[in-house]
């Protein structure tokens, strides 16, 4: 039996590279197997479709984006969870676009691959139970007006002062920062 020369990885990073430079929807099969190199066969070996792959890629991007952003919560450090999305824009400049560019719904614009759908409903889950934990901990409560305002200042405000820069593909400078925890900051100060 011959040895692999692809695997998973290196069609997810073919796939990366191609989202990054034409947007996930231009992705097809024979775009990813060409840039590899790979037969067409290769990729089936492997993935069950172009939307296994995509969202497969979509999922480690996203995944990969949380870590930071849980284990800040974890520790109790919510400017820490709000600076983290600057500070991984700048260490992941393609992931980051594909992340905060996109909707998840341009990676795979119908229902889910079922062996994702899993991964998928535990990341949100993830991501809605740190929301929840900063509310209580920032606001007294994790009611729907605590939640929100933990929605606002840890995702939607260092979303926001990254787009710009992300658009133009270039790295937010350090002024980002302190518009994030200044925002941070006023809305945090009110209870």
């Amino acid at each position: 039996m011959g040895r692999a020369l692809f695997d998973n990885a290196d069609f997810l990073s073919a796939a990366r590279a191609l989202a990054a430079e034409r947007g996930p929807a231009a992705i097809t099969v024979d775009l990813v197997a060409e840039r590899l190199k790979a037969p067409k066969g290769s990729f089936y070996y492997r993935f069950a479709s172009r939307d296994a792959l995509l969202g497969e890629l979509w999922l480690t991007t996203v995944l990969a984006y949380q870590q930071g952003f849980v284990a800040a919560i974890e520790a109790g450090d919510g400017l820490a969870a709000a600076l983290h999305t600057p500070a991984w824009v700048r260490r992941n400049l393609d992931d980051a676009r594909l992340l905060l560019l996109y909707s998840r719904h341009d990676f795979v614009p119908g229902d889910w691959p079922a062996s994702l759908r899993k991964g998928v409903r535990e990341q949100a889950q993830r991501f809605e139970s740190c929301l929840k934990a900063f509310a209580r901990q920032a606001f007294g409560r994790s009611g729907v007006s605590q939640t929100r305002r933990a929605t606002f200042v840890l995702a939607e405000v260092p979303i926001a002062a990254v787009r710009q820069h992300l658009e133009r593909r270039e790295p937010p400078p350090p002024l980002v920062d302190e518009l994030i925890a200044e925002t941070y900051r006023a809305i945090t100060s009110r209870r």
